[in-house]
């Protein structure tokens, strides 16, 4: 990516949505000097001799965080294909899902959100950390990345599955571990070759990490100032993974109110994926697959509107998997007001909620002084509209136009 210029520039539009306090400010003013914001709002004052952008009749907000991608994983498919993973593992070099890595990247940035949490690079080794390295120099487009690299999970708990034990060197989408020691290697190497957060899988169909082996990972990840994301979708699993300590909690579907009671007294944050949701039932093969996942979606809304009526921490993203998903980001948005969330409290938890939960709540999330200027201009008002958001203008990161679709 270009450096940011080196003149300031003064970015006029009609609306800039304050996410924090939710309210519109009108005819607003956006002081950039290099890679931050100096000044925003209504009256800002232009001084002399800086540059004008005017956007004219759009909204700004801030650039949008998704807190829950996985920029590696490329499926021809969505959902959970496992013969189409397997495949993937089997062909693709890591090479080649590297590349698509950036594919994705660039898709992802041009879809408006500059910042993202990387949940494991799903069999592709170290990649995601490299090509979160690759971003930040400019080598390749994308957000700001945080990465998990390999994930833990326990052994034979995660894909791929019914694939010959003959193979014993098939690649794996996870670091599989048995024990608290197995368990405690793990967080170490993966910290050791540049994880930013430790992704652990608490359950699949039942609990498989057990509360040792999820105790010892949150003591390891802690004492080296990293947090714990948990994929946690079972009341057993979730209750496991908050009372060993994690950070987030990923998908939770099935949460009980109880540990959601417990989750906002310790501040474990809840990450809503339920976009991926809408489009398995959108693309449902027959009537009952379509009955399965309409009664997921409905567990969902339940699930949320406890979330948000006990003030359980929430931030979201898409768990874009699929060639046909990266880029669409912003289906998360749409998919949280579907299911009840107010379009400003799904936009705090891709922007305000899922900074702090990132622990990037000094540089992005909000259009303020001494933040970065990440911006996103749309067509509209995304309060009365949200599917505005699947239609981004341009793009701002660090205070470079890196999208300009008006």
């Amino acid at each position: 990516m270009p450096p940011p210029p080196a003149q300031p520039v003064a970015i006029r539009a009609a609306r800039m949505l304050d996410v924090k306090a939710g309210r519109m400010v009108k005819d607003a003013v956006i002081l950039v000097d290099k890679d931050r914001i100096k000044a925003a709002g209504h009256g800002v004052a232009i001084p002399d001799g800086v540059r004008i952008i005017d956007l004219g009749e759009v909204t700004v907000l801030p650039g949008l965080v998704d807190a829950h991608t996985h920029l590696m994983l490329r499926r021809d498919v969505d959902g959970g294909d496992a013969s189409a993973y397997t495949l993937m593992l089997a062909t693709k070099s890591q090479a080649y899902r590297a590349l698509e890595g950036a594919a994705s990247a660039r898709q992802t940035l041009e879809a408006g959100f500059t910042t993202v949490r990387d949940l494991e690079s799903e069999g592709s080794g170290y990649a995601d950390a490299a090509l979160r390295d690759a971003v930040a120099v400019g080598l390749v487009p994308g957000p700001r990345m945080l990465v998990a690299t390999l994930s833990i999970a326990s052994v034979g708990k995660y894909l791929p599955v019914g694939v010959s034990p003959d193979l014993t060197d098939f690649p794996t989408g996870a670091q599989m571990v048995s024990g608290v020691e197995e368990a405690r290697r793990a967080v170490r190497e993966q910290l050791g070759h540049g994880a930013d957060v430790i992704k652990v899988y608490a359950d699949g169909k039942y609990p498989t990490l057990t509360p040792e082996e999820l105790r010892v990972i949150v003591e390891e990840a802690h004492g080296q100032k990293r947090k714990v994301a948990a994929h946690a979708t079972t009341p057993g699993g979730i209750r496991n993974a908050v009372e060993a300590g994690v950070d987030s909690i990923e998908h939770g579907n099935h949460a009980d109110r109880a540990t959601l009671e417990l989750m906002k007294r310790r501040g474990t944050f809840f990450v809503a994926t339920t976009g991926i949701h809408f489009l398995l039932l959108q693309n449902a093969k027959d009537d009952e697959a379509r009955a399965k996942l309409a009664r997921d979606v409905e567990t969902q809304r339940k699930t949320l509107a406890m979330v948000r009526e006990l003030g359980v921490k929430l931030a979201a993203g898409l768990d874009a998997t699929s060639i046909a998903t990266h880029g669409h980001n912003a289906m998360e948005l749409e998919s949280l007001v579907k299911l009840g969330v107010p379009p400003i409290e799904a936009l705090r938890a891709e922007s305000v909620s899922a900074a702090e939960l990132l622990g990037l709540s000094d540089r992005v999330g909000t259009i303020e002084p001494g933040k970065l200027a990440d911006l996103v201009a749309v067509e509209g008002d995304p309060l009365a509209d949200i599917t505005a958001l699947e239609h981004v203008k341009l793009v701002v990161k660090g205070g470079v136009v890196v999208k300009d679709a008006r």
